[in-house]
């Protein structure tokens, strides 16, 4: 069985980019992970958003502080919610290759690496 992958997203009023941002983790070629997304006390329709694809996944998990506290935090208390074995951080504004993560944990595994970094891409507005 494939290493479970926890995706941990902050977001704050990020409605407009979060759906592509979750369609760019469905899209996936590894599909062993979760994805955390934490909400900092967003005013927009964030949680909507992020609540229509939870329910239809259930590995789109979505939490929503209490107080609005900042990214650190909203990160930091999606990684104590992760149960993976490894943590991939993806900002709630950007998007991946839909084989980043097959190609990634490939790598990692191959070359025995407990941590490894690559780039990423934003939406465009």
């Amino acid at each position: 069985m494939e290493d479970l992958v926890s995706i941990i997203t902050p977001t704050y009023n990020c409605g407009r980019f979060i759906a592509e941002t979750i369609e760019s983790v469905l899209k996936q070629t590894y599909s062993n992970w979760e994805m955390i997304i934490v909400d900092d006390c967003s005013t927009d329709n964030t949680n909507e958003i992020v609540n229509i694809y939870a329910k239809k996944d259930r590995r789109i998990k979505y939490h929503l502080l209490s107080v609005n506290s900042g990214a650190a935090v909203a990160r930091t208390k999606a990684m104590e919610l992760a149960s993976g074995k490894y943590i991939a951080f993806l900002d709630s504004d950007d998007l991946w290759l839909e084989d980043k993560l097959n190609r990634q944990l490939s790598f990692m595994n191959k070359n025995n690496y407990a941590f490894t970094c690559t780039a990423y891409q934003k939406i465009d507005e």
